[in-house]
């Protein structure tokens, strides 16, 4: 048993009250109870006033690529080919095998990437270079023909482009785990307690992690869809310990605004419409096949008519499940979320990333981007995450970006469709509004109300919020000092 003593609550009134823990839960919240039968025998973690809240849940993470990509050189900022080449060139290791750059995003430069330019900086030295949206990897000559690429440009996209990354992966296992572990304290000490993996991997790396700083969904990729069904495995089973459960099915639909191959409506002012990687009679199918095993699903749509194949789909398979990025939707497709029970999982993050590609490649559907205002209007049921490490895991980042869409000194992009700040910390927190006896013990303390924060410092402030303590299941994962 544990006691959280002297905690507030921003809607549970101006006094603190303690709070009880037992069995993963939280059995009994009120003023008094530490000193009191049975809690005065408990544990005691004195709060000193902090306000608690609902352990923050990242609804969409490719987290081996993030613990990957705290590692690797970022090129983040990079606004040519040549600037890339310049940055892989300064970072780049004497003992590095392969050189592995992260983040570079070309949707706004005057040529595009190609082998030459890597050649042409990094001699001989295989690189590799990931896309800021994992939608694409670019190769020098070297890492060419070490990984058999035979494309001239040297950059892959789509499915190639992920297969492609997965085999690029040279280290041991043991070490990928480490870096795993390290991001997941990491996630904690920011106030995650749980996250949803959609990695391209099979699930049974995680069987080799039983205690992550966090709850782990590890999601299914349709290469192992029919080997986790032999399996018998379905959503919510345990893999590891007590916070590693399987998590849904992730089928992908369209590409991505980056790499501009997401599906949409109108055509791409450098052509095509982007790319419809499932056939619609396919999709339905397989959402068939997985609901029907007892696997949840999750679906990769950004176009608008890529998230209108996926609505179509959910619809005639009567399943649920959620649709993850939703970044162009059509009006009449906005009310549909509510309507068939499809969660809305989005990243706010990529508002402000986007918002200079947006009117470039998308000029005539830049008002159905991101309308996350109109899809809670509409009765959707909203999740935040970050696609890290296409953004930071940091749920700070992404509460702000939701409520503010501006991270720089520009005014807000579409500031009509922030969301209420209330309406953002519950998409934050997994959907929980609040902290009442019986739930989960999943929990963050933080130094201040995050809603005071905002009034008062705004954005900025926001995402430097300072996480006191993180406790999942009513065990501390992080501890400030």
């Amino acid at each position: 048993m544990l006691v959280l003593h002297d905690v507030r609550r921003p809607l549970g009134g101006p006094e603190p009250v303690d709070v009880a823990l037992a069995d993963g839960r939280v059995v009994a919240i009120g003023r008094g109870l530490a000193s009191a039968a049975p809690w005065s025998a408990a544990e005691r973690l004195d709060a000193h006033g902090a306000v608690l809240l609902p352990g923050f849940v990242d609804s969409h993470v490719h987290l081996t690529q993030w613990a990957a990509a705290r590692r690797r050189i970022d090129v983040l900022g990079a606004r040519s080919a040549l600037e890339v080449a310049e940055l892989v060139r300064a970072g780049a290791g004497p003992g590095d095998d392969l050189v592995v750059g992260h983040g570079y995003r070309d949707a706004l430069w005057d040529r595009p990437p190609h082998r030459d330019v890597l050649d042409a900086r990094c001699g001989d030295r295989p690189v590799l270079v990931v896309g800021a949206d994992l939608h694409a990897v670019w190769v020098n000559s070297a890492a060419a023909h070490r990984f058999g690429v035979g494309e001239p440009t040297g950059v892959l996209t789509e499915a190639p482009a992920m297969e492609l990354l997965a085999r690029a992966s040279t280290v041991q296992d043991a070490v990928q785990d480490r870096w795993v572990a390290e991001a997941t304290t990491a996630a904690a000490a920011r106030g995650v307690t749980g996250l949803v993996d959609l990695e391209y991997a099979p699930v049974d790396v995680w069987c080799r992690r039983a205690e992550p700083a966090v709850r782990v969904a590890a999601g299914v990729w349709p290469d192992w869809l029919e080997e986790t069904i032999a399996a018998g495995r379905r959503s919510g089973d345990v893999l590891a310990g007590d916070r590693v459960r399987v998590g849904p099915v992730k089928f992908v639909v369209d590409g991505s605004l980056g790499t501009r191959t997401a599906f949409c409506h109108e055509e791409y002012p450098t052509g095509g419409h982007g790319v419809l990687r499932i056939p619609p009679a396919e999709l339905e199918a397989s959402l068939r096949r997985a609901t029907a095993h007892g696997l949840q699903v999750a679906v990769h749509a950004i176009g608008d008519d890529a998230v209108r194949v996926t609505l179509d789909a959910f619809a005639a398979a009567g399943c649920r499940g959620s649709l993850e990025h939703a970044q162009q939707v059509h009006p009449g497709d906005v009310p549909r979320f509510a309507r068939l029970g499809v969660v809305a999982s989005v990243q706010p993050r990529h508002v402000v990333d986007d918002r200079d590609a947006v009117p470039v490649h998308w000029p005539e559907g830049a008002a159905r981007a991101y309308r996350y205002a109109d899809l809670h209007a509409a009765g959707a049921d909203l999740r935040l995450g970050s696609d890290a490490p296409v953004a930071p895991l940091d749920p700070w980042d992404a509460l702000a970006s939701a409520v503010h869409r501006t991270v720089d000194d520009r005014a807000p992009w579409h500031p009509d469709q922030h969301l209420p700040f209330d309406v953002a910390l519950a998409a934050a927190c997994g959907g929980r509004r609040g902290v009442f006896v019986g739930d989960t013990a999943d929990l963050v303390l933080l130094a201040e109300d995050p809603a005071r924060t905002f009034a008062a410092g705004g954005a900025q402030a926001l995402r430097r919020s300072e996480v006191v303590a993180t406790l999942v299941g009513g065990v501390l994962t992080h501890r400030a000092g």
